[in-house]
């Protein structure tokens, strides 16, 4: 299997910034705005978005962390049982705006998803979605309202996230074929 960076830590710095402005203007600032990442790889995502979001506005945003595994279409054909980690959100959703954030949105499967489990927590008052990349193969209605780099894509490619935070080798966005 062969991996092209489309991505670099720079091009994800900048991409979040951007995602972070695009959020504040279109709701008029950040007063009502939640972040929710979706684990694994929304979550720092969205620290980083709150972080910025603090930077230049001033105000914290308050960031939660999803746990979608139990909300899983393909939970039974998983193999081997995926693990369940935890679901911290330490705010009541209700009247808010909730953005949800992940890295990579493909067949919309992963939102739908977050959403359900969202809906256990309060009746939001608006829902949003961000992800580092889009690359298309919907195969439900679900779109993204923040987006830091379409990348069209075959069905047998993948895109792959790295994050600092998480894997422990820097930043980047690769496609493997």
């Amino acid at each position: 299997m062969s991996e092209k960076q489309i991505l670099s830590a720079d091009d994800i710095r900048r991409a979040v910034t951007r995602i972070a402005h695009e959020i504040a203007e279109r709701n008029e600032g950040v007063h009502n705005i939640v972040l929710v990442g979706i684990r694994r790889r929304g979550v720092p995502l969205a620290h980083r978005i709150a972080s910025t979001m603090a930077d230049f506005e001033g105000t914290k945003v308050p960031v939660g962390v999803l746990d979608i595994t139990l909300y899983r279409d393909d939970l039974a054909l998983r193999n081997p049982a995926p693990i369940v980690r935890s679901t911290d959100i330490p705010f009541d959703v209700s009247s808010r705006t909730v953005v949800l954030i992940d890295d990579v949105l493909y067949t919309g499967r992963t939102i739908r998803a977050a959403l359900d489990a969202l809906s256990d927590f309060g009746r939001p008052e608006r829902i949003q979605c961000a992800v580092l990349v889009d690359r298309g193969h919907r195969e439900l209605p679900i779109r993204a309202d923040f987006v830091g780099k379409n990348v069209p894509t075959s069905r047998d490619e993948q895109i792959e996230t790295r994050l600092q935070e998480i894997d422990d080798d820097g930043d980047g966005v690769y496609i493997l074929r």
